[in-house]
């Protein structure tokens, strides 16, 4: 169900101060604190005498103490103190994994410890740009699968219908998508010449009337995604040619880690290319986000749930062409994954939940 040897969010870097901090990510709970140089340390939530989560003991320097019998861990994991015991066990140990500060974020590898580099990590680009304006957004957990959220990122035709008063024009119900396969993840796009600007968008454009939209729908792999708004004049768009000096940009980065096979956690921020240290924007932004991404909630948690209950075969479209070769690109990574670890297992049958039984329609 998951692809393991890869970057996921774990939380917001500011969410981790002087505490523990307990997590869930693809199934596992985790333990996060930071030790007095200030770096993050990530750790099984589990103490190996009873499984009392770590969780719910404290910090000691550098280490964290259980609050059961006081058996203590550093930041590799390994037992540093066994009250009473002439020797500490050799298995007294947790799981450590690697993370990494970066955007705010921090990113925990949950694979092989081994291969995990932060070069890997996503690529957001103009970071750090004075030119260009940021807002934040707090994270939501929504119940539903990781795929469903992956599903919805590579289809910007449900805006038409979900987004009505925020993201929707009425170019968004009838214009075809294109589709991109990359090595790296799956694009689904689309230019939308002289059309009417969405409302959302509207009140931030340095021109007035129509406008040529693109809607760019990203998604990298394992559940990453940056969705680009480009707004420009109307028929001032040509391709292969620079886009014209007023042009609107916003880029929606979106990060997607699983909590388990039931609940995903969704954290985002977006960049725009104009009013960068205005506060006010920003807040308008983040609102405005939050108020459509709740739109998403209602209706994704009520897909998976319409899902998992089905009585019939689901139904695929054309639109749901991105969608599906991201599914089946991600089952296949997954396969050779859990091949790598175990050569001599039988493969698992569970990889069919990445890919619903459905019928297909032109």
């Amino acid at each position: 169900m998951f692809l393991r040897n890869a970057w996921y969010v774990a939380a917001w870097d500011h969410e981790v101060a002087e505490g523990l901090m307990p997590v869930r990510v693809l199934g596992e709970n985790i333990v996060l604190y930071r030790r007095r140089d200030g770096a993050v340390a990530a750790l099984e939530d589990a103490c190996p005498h009873r499984k009392l989560p770590l969780s719910m003991g404290r910090i000691k320097g550098d280490d964290v103490e259980c609050g059961y019998h006081g058996l203590t861990f550093d930041g590799t994991g390994t037992c540093t103190r066994v009250p009473g015991a002439e020797r500490i066990p050799h298995v007294a140990r947790v799981r450590a994994y690697p993370i990494h500060e970066r955007y705010g974020l921090l990113w925990i590898w949950m694979g092989e410890a081994e291969k995990a580099d932060p070069a890997e990590i996503f690529t957001v680009e103009h970071w750090g740009d004075p030119a260009w304006g940021i807002n934040r957004g707090e994270s939501m957990t929504l119940a539903c699968n990781y795929l469903y959220m992956t599903d919805n990122l590579l289809d910007p035709s449900h805006v038409a219908w979900v987004h009505q008063s925020s993201f929707a024009s009425s170019a968004c119900e009838e214009t075809p998508l294109e589709t991109t396969v990359a090595p790296n993840g799956v694009t689904v796009w689309r230019w939308m010449i002289d059309s009417e600007p969405a409302p959302f968008y509207a009140p931030f454009l340095k021109f007035s009337g129509h406008c040529d939209r693109k809607q760019h729908y990203e998604v990298r792999y394992p559940s990453n995604a940056i969705i680009k708004a480009i707004f420009v004049p109307a028929n001032s768009y040509r391709e292969d040619e620079p886009l014209h000096e007023d042009v609107f940009l916003m880029d929606s980065y979106n990060f997607m880690t699983p909590v388990d096979e039931g609940h995903t956690k969704y954290y985002w921020f977006q960049m725009r290319n104009f009013a960068p240290d205005d506060a006010e924007v920003s807040a308008r932004f983040a609102k405005s986000v939050r108020g459509a991404f709740e739109e998403d909630r209602v209706v994704l948690e009520a897909v998976d749930h319409g899902m998992a209950n089905k009585q019939t075969p689901n139904l695929d479209l054309k639109i749901d062409v991105g969608p599906l070769r991201f599914r089946r690109r991600m089952q296949q990574l997954i396969e050779a994954e859990r091949a790598a670890l175990a050569p001599n297992a039988v493969p698992a049958p569970a990889a069919a939940s990445l890919a619903p039984a459905s019928v297909a329609a032109e």
